[in-house]
């Protein structure tokens, strides 16, 4: 199955995937193939995935097929008087 990632929290190994029906499935860190988590931003990168009919239904298996947009620095504005 295609679909594309909401988004994942690094710290708490969690995230969402978006199928191409419309279904927003969970995914935890361990339902990625070969370990390979997102690392910074991966919202609406490409994945393949299967579903787990366990208790609840989660996307495991999942493997990119673009590649995660590296992480950017925030850009931090001055508080103070420019002179």
């Amino acid at each position: 199955m295609r679909g594309e990632m909401l988004w994942f929290n690094e710290i708490k190994d969690h995230g969402f995937i978006m199928t191409e029906t419309g279904e927003r499935l969970s995914v935890l860190g361990s339902g990625f193939a070969g370990g390979v988590r997102p690392v910074g931003r991966c919202a609406h990168a490409v994945v393949t995935f299967e579903i787990n009919e366990g208790k609840t239904r989660q996307a495991e298996n999942v493997v990119f097929e673009t590649e995660v947009a590296p992480r950017r620095a925030r850009l931090r504005h001055s508080r103070g008087v420019r002179g």
